[in-house]
């Protein structure tokens, strides 16, 4: 699995405020960046450094119409989280049926 993408996803996931500016594009759907500027409690010139964070992940596209861009969400941007999931969800789910398999075998039965 190459790294890079689940990286670059992680990174801009991590930041409580991209998760938010994220949250509010798959809610809301296409915004500018006055619009997300409005809700984030924070500077244009930030919000417009979260968005290339987001979009450098997958996470967000842009469509430009006129002086304004439009950001959108891309659910295909969760794909590396989606591959990580997947692996290590069989790597927990092993670990624990044979903890549940070794309980069974140690644990007295009741008489």
């Amino acid at each position: 699995m190459d790294m890079e993408p689940a990286r670059a996803l992680f990174t801009a996931l991590g930041d409580s405020t991209r998760r938010a500016i994220f949250q509010q594009l798959t809610l809301e759907g296409e915004l500018t960046v006055g619009r997300l500027t409005d809700h984030a409690g924070i500077s244009q010139p930030a919000v417009s450094k979260h968005l290339a964070v987001l979009r450098h992940a997958g996470l967000v596209e842009g469509r430009k119409e006129g002086r304004e861009t439009y950001y959108h969400a891309t659910s295909q941007g969760l794909a590396p989280l989606i591959d990580w999931l997947q692996v290590y969800g069989v790597f927990w789910r092993d670990r624990l049926d044979a903890s549940v398999s070794y309980t069974h075998l140690t644990l007295p039965t009741k008489a």
